[in-house]
């Protein structure tokens, strides 16, 4: 049951897009996760390209962030005015992020850069998590409390500070718009929403309560992974519609089974197998990299 998808230019099977949508959605479900970071790799692995991969997936971003943000917006955990200064240096950053895209697919880099990125954003993120999911299995075993986390009381001395009083913070301002230009940028050379690494930056960083970390994430996310969104269909006509709904179907539906199957799993069980999850993926585009191609000449459309 093949399906064309005008912009990627290839033909797939239906069921095994909504089968991939479905897959990330149960991991975001299971681990907490938005998923963008391990949802380009696959697309690119079943034959996806790279450019497409990436703005597609923040098309995805989008769809998959809102019905989150709002459920937070209910409970009261989202610092608007945090997410407000994250947002303006998020969309700064996507709009560089975007140009420099643009730039590197005129050189015919921008493939090898998404690769490189990825290999090496997964290794560093898949290390990590592995160690912190060990280090926490091993206190768990031995009954030994977990290190409490120490204030950055220097970011209060930097210029332009501002009050946020729902993260109980008087922090610079350019603390924020630094991280959210950051994450705007990886954004779009990635296709990633940035979850994974601004939602640890804030509460290591800025010392925000991880009780709003996760809602004024994901309230920044939407909009900086919406300017992504227009700006590469406007500037670089990468974003695929039809492989978006299509990911999007199968998405909603792999979250609710996701989240059902990760109350029977402890915390630190879980972020191991992220990690290894994680290794693996960033592995596979490691040797998909170095392994010479099948065929050294091919023809293809710029």
């Amino acid at each position: 049951m093949q399906i064309y998808l005008p912009i990627a230019e290839i033909s797939l099977n239906v069921l095994l897009l909504l089968g991939l949508g479905g897959l990330i959605g149960f991991l975001a479900g299971l681990f907490g996760v938005g998923g963008g970071f391990l949802m380009t790799p696959l697309l690119i692995f079943i034959g996806v390209p790279p450019a497409v991969a990436v703005a597609t997936q923040a098309n995805h971003v989008v769809a998959s962030s809102v019905s989150g943000v709002l459920a937070h917006f209910k409970r009261g955990n989202v610092d608007v005015r945090m997410g407000l200064v994250l947002l303006a240096g998020g969309f700064l950053g996507s709009t560089v992020g975007v140009a420099l895209f643009s730039l590197l697919r005129g050189l015919g880099q921008i493939d090898l850069v998404i690769s490189l990125s990825y290999v090496l954003l997964l290794g560093i993120i898949g290390i990590l998590l592995f160690l912190e999911g060990g280090r926490a299995l091993v206190r768990r075993r031995r009954k030994v409390a977990a290190p409490s986390r120490k204030g950055h009381a220097w970011a209060a001395g930097w210029p332009l500070r501002m009050r946020f009083p729902k993260s109980r913070l008087y922090i610079s301002a350019l603390l924020p718009l630094s991280l959210g230009f950051g994450v705007g940028v990886l954004s779009a050379i990635m296709g990633v929403g940035g979850g994974f690494i601004l939602v640890p930056l804030m509460i290591y960083i800025l010392g925000m309560p991880t009780t709003v970390v996760i809602g004024t994430s994901l309230f920044q996310i939407i909009f900086v992974s919406a300017n992504v969104t227009f700006l590469q269909a406007t500037q670089n006509q990468t974003v695929d519609l039809v492989l978006a709904l299509l990911l999007v179907l199968g998405g909603v539906v792999g979250a609710q089974f996701g989240g059902r199957f990760s109350a029977r799993l402890p915390a630190d069980s879980l972020r191991i197998m992220l990690g290894l999850l994680i290794l693996t993926v960033g592995g596979k585009l490691l040797f998909d990299l170095v392994t010479p191609p099948v065929d050294i000449y091919s023809l293809g459309v710029s």
